[in-house]
Parts: C-alpha cells; structure tokens; sequence
C-alpha cells in the first residue's frame, strides 16, 4: 500500500508506532521498522546520551528507517535536538510545544518532520513552519490528550493543509484504519497495540492490564489543572480524581504521579503506577509480534478499503 507517507519516509506500510514514554525504546522501534512500518524512540524527558544510545541500539539491529520523538517540554530538548542532527536520524515526530526553533537545523540536515497537533489551527502553523507532514491525535489516544475525537480532528486537518496527515488516537485494527484512510489520512500512528506486543519491554502486569481491559476502563487525570492524561482506571486514579474533585493544589497532584509511569511500565506496579493506555484498550485482545500485528493490520484494511472501492 503505498501512499505519500510510504514515499515520504521510505517505508513499505503507512503505519507509525507511537513515541511512548518507557516503552518506545531500541528493541520496539527495530521490530516495528522490521514488521515495515517506521519505528519510533520515544526521547520522552530522558537525557541526551540515553536518546543517542537507543538509537545506535537500533542500527545494530536494523538499518531500516526510524523515527525519534521529542517532547518539546523535556528540559533536555535543546541536547535531544542536537544529538538528533548529529546522528541523522531520518525522521523526527514531536510532542507538546511547537518545535519552530529547531526547524530550520532538522530539515537542513536532511531530517522529516512530523509534529502531533491537537487542532486545526497548530496544523495550519506546523505547515507554515515547514513540517513534511503532522500527526493529528485525538482524544481517544493514551497519555497526554487534546480536546476534539479522531473522528473530527482528521478531517478538518486534512482539509486545512496541503501537507499529508497521519492519524492518531483510537486506531488498533485494519478497521480503524481503513476509516482513517476514508478520513483523508495517509498513514495511522499506533500507541496502545504495540505496546503489548511481544517484543515491547513493558512488564507483563502492564501488558495483562491492556489486553483484559473493557470499554469503561479509560480514565483521564488533570483535566482540572489543564493537563489531562488517559489511562486505565485503577486505585492511583481513583484517589487523584477524589483529589482533583476536592480542589487539591497542582503540586500535591503532580507529587503522586511522580516516577508512576515507570513504576507501571518496568516494575509492573498496576495498581499505584500510571498505566497510559488508549481507549482502543479494550480492542486489544492479546500480545502478538509486531510483524504479526503489522501483517493483520494491513490484510484487513487492505481488504476493506478494496471493498469500499469496487463494492
């Protein structure tokens, strides 16, 4: 399936694994881009030696495509940017903030790249800015979430730009795919599916979690102080969203999520640790190769995309 993604980034299947913190490192990112899709280090708030570490990790493994995301709020950024010039990583995805001031260094180096916007209007601002292509993630999608759907953002994006769209946030089958592709976009973004996937170092409570979760087991913290973040409900969420509802400081919330991620991701801690996840939760059945998720994602999209064309 070749779209302008596929062209853009030189890569075989119009599928992006999600940058995610802890759990989008060296070993995903190789599998991914293995499987044909482009896989992702996500640079998350980690130092700069970390993120140049991980990604001579994975041309030890691949000399396939891959891709590092920055979150634009790391206060390593500025290091992270660098190292990513230097070591001319082939694409660049970014997270919140605007990536403006290293632009114009990424693309003389040769790099893409593909900001994750939340609306319209920072799409339309990307493009001015010179991005090859944006993310438009929806409420739907685990960790740090915008305010409209997917249904709605991909869209009105589309319209709004020239440049291509990638969608994000609810997609984990050939179906959601399929009606992103019918939404205008050229490629998706996977989060939550890859991140039971088989050679994704998350702890196997984390994995058990995702893949017994139900429809109603989404929850978002932070919408009270303006950062909200989804993940699966449990005794964590439970007793920050209390807090919230009484009116506690940011502070005092802020100090009972700190190190939670990890805790969830590497020691398994389900229960009191942050388990970010995506509303596609519930979707996700059982722990595959990223190969085997990348094959049955395509076949089925394939097939009902064809569908849609001569049916």
């Amino acid at each position: 399936m070749k779209t302008e993604i596929t062209e853009l980034l030189q890569i075989e299947k119009p599928i992006i694994q999600g940058g995610m913190a802890w759990v989008a490192e060296h070993n995903l990112a190789a599998a991914v881009s293995a499987a044909g899709g482009l896989g992702i280090i996500g640079a998350a708030n980690a130092p700069a030696d970390w993120v140049r570490t991980e990604i001579r990790k994975v041309r030890e493994i691949t000399d396939l495509p891959i891709g590092v995301n920055v979150m634009l709020l790391s206060p390593y950024a500025d290091e992270v940017a660098q190292v990513l010039v230097e070591e001319k990583v082939p694409v660049i995805t970014t997270g919140a903030g605007n990536p403006g001031k290293y632009m114009e260094m990424w693309k003389s180096s040769g790099s893409k790249v593909i900001p994750v916007v939340a609306s319209v209007a920072l799409a339309r601002m990307m493009e001015r800015g010179g991005a090859d292509a944006v993310i438009a993630e929806g409420t739907e999608s685990g960790g740090h979430i915008g305010a409209a759907t997917t249904m709605t953002l991909v869209p009105q994006v589309v319209d709004a730009v020239s440049i291509p769209v990638i969608a994000a946030g609810g997609i984990g089958d050939g179906r959601g795919m399929a009606a992103a592709f019918m939404l205008g976009a050229k490629a998706v973004q996977l989060g939550t599916r890859f991140v039971v996937a088989k050679e994704s170092i998350c702890h196997a409570s984390y994995k058990e979690r995702i893949i017994k979760a139900k429809d109603i087991d989404s929850a978002v913290t932070g919408r009270s102080h303006g950062h909200p973040i989804r993940q699966l409900r449990n005794q964590m969420t439970k007793e920050y969203l209390k807090k919230e509802q009484e009116g506690v400081p940011f502070e005092e919330l802020e100090l009972m999520t700190v190190g939670a991620l990890r805790n969830a991701v590497i020691d398994g801690d389900v229960k009191n640790g942050t388990v970010m996840a995506g509303q596609i939760a519930g979707l996700v059945k059982k722990e595959q190769t990223c190969q085997e998720i990348i094959d049955e994602i395509m076949k089925e999209a394939t097939a009902l995309l064809q569908g849609a064309q001569y049916g």
